[in-house]
């Protein structure tokens, strides 16, 4: 008697292991995704605005670095800003790296969008701008800063729309993805798994002694067998 009570209550939490370990993994996953989702940024994000703030850090560097080589950053200040000509001056490249990082941080760090529009737009005038003062402008013959701040703003503009486009969105959208599958499971998991049994499940009704000691007397008395087998 007392080895199948033991056995009983040994199904039943085995019953009870099994339906936890089946839950807890798909659990544990859901709840680390969800502090995933609790964070201000994403990882990916987070470094696609840190490259658009390298971009607008090493515009100006650049920029006053150039100052700085042809006569002094207080002269140049004043001849480049104060008295500006678009077809001599850098200061409108250093204002162009100030409206993608203004435009994209607003957009992606602020208000967190995920869509490529505002990219395209910080995008197309940059290329747009810089094609123009390129041809009309007379940059080329003001020597190396001429060449090397147009070009490096045109391509750090494509490289943060390629960050975006190839990086930063589609990993958004396979984490959310992955993410509401788990919750899928989740809600399908009681159904498929057992839960945990209750005490009135596999119970056997313990024999009682008197009639247990009956049965082992009978099997020793071979007169009461064979009555038993003639009646």
């Amino acid at each position: 008697m007392d080895s199948r009570c033991s056995s009983s209550v040994d199904s039943r939490q085995t019953g009870r292991g099994v339906g936890s370990l089946n839950t807890t993994p798909i659990c544990a996953r859901v709840e680390s995704y969800d502090a995933g989702e609790k964070k201000c940024i994403s990882d990916v994000r987070r470094t696609f605005c840190l490259f658009v703030t390298f971009d607008l850090l090493f515009i100006t560097l650049l920029w006053i670095i150039e100052l700085n080589v042809n006569g002094g950053i207080q002269q140049q200040l004043d001849k480049e800003v104060l008295h500006y000509n678009y077809h001599a001056s850098f200061f409108d490249i250093f204002l162009l790296a100030v409206f993608r990082f203004a435009a994209l941080i607003l957009a992606y760090a602020v208000c967190k969008l995920r869509h490529w529009w505002a990219i395209a737009i910080t995008t197309a005038v940059s290329c747009a701008f810089l094609i123009v003062k390129v041809i009309i402008s007379k940059l080329l013959s003001q020597g190396a800063f001429g060449y090397l701040l147009p070009i490096i703003s045109f391509v750090l503009a494509w490289i943060e729309t390629w960050l975006l486009d190839f990086k930063v969105l589609p990993q958004e959208a396979e984490d959310e993805n992955r993410l509401q599958s788990l919750m899928d499971a989740t809600e399908r998991a009681p159904l498929m798994c057992p839960g945990p049994l209750s005490d009135g499940q596999f119970y056997s009704p313990p024999e009682s002694v008197a009639d247990s000691d009956e049965d082992l007397d009978d099997k020793h008395d071979p007169e009461k067998v064979l009555i038993q087998q003639v009646t």
